[in-house]
């Protein structure tokens, strides 16, 4: 695989065929890709949530109304949509998840081990969260690795992909009860395939040139 060419050619897909489901498949392994996300100390602080039925893409399209109107259709006719959520707060209840997840998966040579890595990962929300307070933002930034890693890897599996920031998150929460579940709602990704009429498919991608945007030292 040339992971190049894959980051060269994927652009954002502006309409999809509604008559074209992404194979379940697939499916699972992007949400294998998102499980394993990397982020900041292993903290995990998100839900992922995929809409594939006409009724589930239908709610999260609830939050395109108004200004956003330009977004329903990319949902609706998508094969799925995910909502990336972030938590509301690293709470010590799923902090000790983390921790019991990890000693499950043998990360931890020793109980000391185990001690040091909850005292080092709490030290980081406490630093966020207490000190520089910034909490909210440090913890959407590693929701946005899990996206750049669903993109890439849609990319891959040769699905086409619309990350979508565009919309009414107040709302996209009301629809999805996600305050009740200690969650908000951050971005949207609608995955699926183009259609004949998705404009940008035929237009060349630009960037800024290497030079510009990378320095070596």
């Amino acid at each position: 695989m040339n992971i190049a060419q894959l980051a060269t050619t994927r652009y954002t897909t502006k309409a999809f065929d509604p008559s074209r489901k992404v194979p379940a498949d697939l499916i699972e392994q992007l949400k294998t890709l998102l499980q394993y996300s990397p982020s900041s100390t292993n903290s995990q602080p998100w839900h992922f949530i995929f809409a594939h039925t006409e009724a589930g893409k239908a709610q999260v399209a609830e939050a395109t109304s108004g200004n956003f109107a330009f977004n329903t259709d990319k949902i609706k006719n998508a094969s799925h949509v995910v909502v990336l959520c972030v938590r509301e707060d690293l709470d010590e209840a799923h902090l000790q998840a983390l921790l019991t997840q990890e000693a499950q998966d043998g990360r931890f040579a020793s109980a000391e081990a185990q001690a040091n890595q909850h005292a080092l990962r709490s030290r980081f929300v406490s630093a966020h969260r207490d000190v520089l307070q910034d909490a909210p933002a440090w913890m959407e930034k590693q929701v946005y690795l899990a996206l750049g890693t669903l993109l890439l890897g849609a990319a891959a599996l040769g699905i086409d992909a619309c990350p979508i920031e565009g919309l009414d998150v107040p709302q996209l929460n009301r629809s999805l009860d996600l305050p009740a579940k200690g969650l908000r709602g951050v971005v949207l990704v609608a995955l699926g395939y183009r259609s004949e009429a998705d404009f940008n498919a035929k237009l060349p991608k630009s960037r800024l040139p290497q030079s510009v945007v990378i320095s070596e030292l």
